[in-house]
């Protein structure tokens, strides 16, 4: 039940947020009713209602903060909100006692938790505190800017989603560099973000009204490539039909990204290379030189050294390049950041195909938590698209996450025929001749480690692994290694004989 009025030491910042549209999602009309008559008591009549967080994502570009009441269970729902494009502060109301409700609500993106029965004082003052929070950071942010950054809905930063140590530190990263005007290299596995990544960076530099051109090496004809990147005149060519500019001159005063850069041809490698070196850009055909002012940043999902020695990429291109590093880390070291982007994929994909968002149960998290994620934040968003299409009720099926997918890929590390023999035997020796030798094989005590932390927090791995400084899923995919090379021992020990 809600109760009495606001206090008066509210006044000041009641008056102060006329303007303040405020959002009530409650499922009890009751309740939402109560809360708007004494929010308009007070003259904050900008309210918007929902019955639910699926109304509730319809309405959150219109709201700068919102009060969102949450039955056990549904905290992770908050991030729905995030992904639809809500960009105020939430307060979750939930039932008193809830402690790790709380937990989960302000992990999935509330700034406040407000206990249940509400008195409307409080309810007052947490959102009011909230909207000046969030209001306080917005304009720091566009302090610490040129600009406002360019970010997708609902993203963490520039477009990325993922609250990870891992990614924390590549925010971190790409604010220090965004300021230079000295190249990036962008490394990491396909599917990691790396084009993300390099917009990031465009969008955080003095350049961000200029214009960021990507450029796929990888994906154009060699024979078009020169013309792709330095342009061309009239009749340059045959087919050159009129001048056209390359990509060095429309990325003139910004960002020029080559993604794949190991794949451009040596040659092209060497003109490029002087293009760096003079600032300066000629069109097939032209007789003259075009002054340019372009940061480059690049990007492979190869070791740039062993293209450098496999003659792939020339070494002098390669140091002049390399000045300022970004590795974006694969999605299997980024923890519990695959349940985040889960739950952003599903939400995005369910209101593309205009059915309901399927949830994540304990099962299908643990089953993504354990996965190897070959084809990184791609893979699992294409993953969650083919869930919302074939999902048939509201929570994932298991089983979904299964198709197609071979076991190695699920399974984590590939132990060789040596590793599984070696484990096998020394799992089955006698204590006796273990006790004998005087160093124990690497893996035999990276294991005991691993599951002594594991029952020390009673089998959470989440915990155990919190503890050992490494992310969940590296202790699944090592669990789930071991129970295979467990499996063919035994089988091998049982053929023996």
């Amino acid at each position: 039940m809600i109760g009495c009025p606001v206090s008066e030491r509210f006044n000041s910042s009641i008056a102060a947020s006329r303007g303040l549209r405020i959002l009530l999602c409650d499922p009890d009309p009751a309740a939402r009713r109560v809360l708007r008559a004494a929010l308009g008591r007070h003259e904050l009549l900008n309210v918007l209602e929902a019955d639910g967080l699926d109304a509730a994502c319809a309405l959150v570009k219109g709201a700068d903060v919102a009060l969102v009441a949450l039955m056990p269970g549904e905290e992770a729902g908050l991030e729905r909100l995030l992904a639809a494009g809500f960009a105020g502060g939430i307060v979750a109301a939930l039932d008193q006692g809830s402690v790790a409700g709380a937990v989960a609500a302000m992990r999935s993106g509330a700034q406040d938790v407000a206990l249940k029965p509400l008195r409307a004082e409080e309810v007052v003052e947490r959102l009011l505190a909230v909207a000046r929070t969030n209001r306080g950071e917005r304009r720091r942010a566009l302090r610490a800017d040129t600009r406002a950054p360019t970010t997708a809905q609902g993203a963490d930063f520039c477009g990325f989603l993922g609250r990870s140590p891992a990614m924390a530190r590549i925010y971190e990263r790409i604010g220090r560099i965004a300021s230079s005007r000295a190249p990036v290299f962008v490394t990491g596995e396909s599917g990691t973000g790396k084009e993300l990544a390099a917009a990031a960076v465009h969008a955080r530099s003095p350049r961000h009204d200029a214009p960021f051109h990507a450029v796929n090496c990888s994906a154009i004809p060699r024979e078009l490539m020169e013309s792709e990147m330095f342009g061309h005149v009239r009749g340059a060519f045959t087919g050159a039909h009129a001048d056209r500019a390359g990509a060095v001159e429309l990325a003139d005063g910004g960002t020029l990204f080559l993604d794949e850069i190991g794949e451009m041809d040596l040659a092209l490698q060497a003109k490029l290379l002087r293009v760096l070196q003079e600032g300066r850009v000629r069109r097939i055909g032209e007789g003259h030189e075009r002054q340019v002012d372009v940061r480059i940043v690049c990007a492979t999902n190869r070791d740039p050294v062993a293209e450098v020695r496999a003659g792939r990429l020339r070494e002098d291109l390669f140091y002049r390049l390399h000045v300022l590093h970004l590795h974006l880390p694969p999605l299997r070291e980024r923890g519990e950041d695959v349940l985040r982007l889960a739950e952003a994929f599903l939400a995005r994909f369910a209101g593309e195909e205009g059915r309901p968002m399927p949830r994540l149960g304990a099962e299908a998290a643990a089953a993504l938590m354990q996965r190897h994620w070959r084809g990184n934040v791609r893979e699992l968003q294409n993953l969650m698209r083919r869930v919302v299409v074939l999902s048939d009720g509201p929570v994932v099926p298991v089983r979904l996450l299964d198709e197609d997918i071979m076991e190695t890929e699920r399974a984590g590390p590939v132990l060789s025929q040596a590793d599984v023999a070696a484990m096998g035997a020394y799992v089955e020796a006698p204590v006796a001749a273990r006790q004998a030798g005087l160093i124990e094989p690497f893996a035999v005590v990276e294991r005991r480690v691993i599951e002594e932390a594991i029952a020390a927090f009673d089998g959470n791995v989440t915990l155990a692994a919190s503890a050992l400084d490494l992310a969940p899923s590296t202790l699944y995919r090592k669990r789930l290694a071991w129970q295979k090379a467990q499996g063919q021992s035994l089988r091998v020990v049982a053929g023996s004989g």
